[in-house]
């Protein structure tokens, strides 16, 4: 019994590594989620400025009769 209860402590140490490793990942991969959407949401505020912008130089340029 003392090489299977050695096989199933590697095993069970392997076990628990992935898990660690697992949960560091899913936590790592939620904070690049969250710097994406921060980034994506101040292109987007970007854009519309420079739209809006441009709008508004248009306007100006219309001829008035």
């Amino acid at each position: 019994m003392g090489l299977m209860d050695t096989i199933k402590g590697w095993f069970g140490k392997a076990k628990d590594s992935a898990g660690d490793v697992a949960e560091k990942a899913g936590g790592a991969a939620e904070k690049a989620w969250d710097k994406a959407k921060d980034a994506a949401e101040d292109a987007k505020d970007f854009v519309e400025d420079k739209v809006d912008d441009m709008r508004g130089k248009g306007d100006d340029d219309k001829p008035t009769s």
